[in-house]
């Protein structure tokens, strides 16, 4: 199965996607800090990246660029609670995969992974 990323700057709402995937056998990092999740990043190769938007110090676009930097095929899956049509278009203009809106819908989740992993 894949390893992803998860950052989220709500610990809690991490951990439930982390329990989300790995029932699906996905290996999960879950992080809640920007430069924690990019560090990890040049250390580990991940498949896929789970990144909100709205973070502490950086957006989750500003984030999705520094993981292409690192890493130009991870796959990347954007969420967010403000969904507006702008965030949507810039997260795929930085190469962004997929976009979800908060609250996360378990099977629309378990959906997206699948099909951004199968691309």
């Amino acid at each position: 199965m894949a390893h992803i990323l998860v950052l989220d700057d709500v610990v809690d709402a991490g951990i439930l996607l982390k329990r989300i995937l790995e029932r699906k056998g996905h290996q999960v990092s879950v992080f809640s800090e920007e430069e924690e999740a990019i560090a990890f990043a040049r250390r580990n190769n991940a498949d896929l990246a789970i990144l909100d938007i709205k973070l502490k110090k950086m957006t989750g676009v500003e984030v999705l660029e520094e993981l292409k930097k690192i890493s130009p095929d991870i796959r990347v899956i954007m969420l967010t609670g403000y969904p507006t049509l702008e965030t949507a278009r810039e997260s795929l203009k930085h190469g962004a995969n997929e976009y979800c809106v908060k609250p996360i819908d378990k099977e629309e989740l378990e959906m997206k992974v699948e099909d951004v992993l199968a691309q």
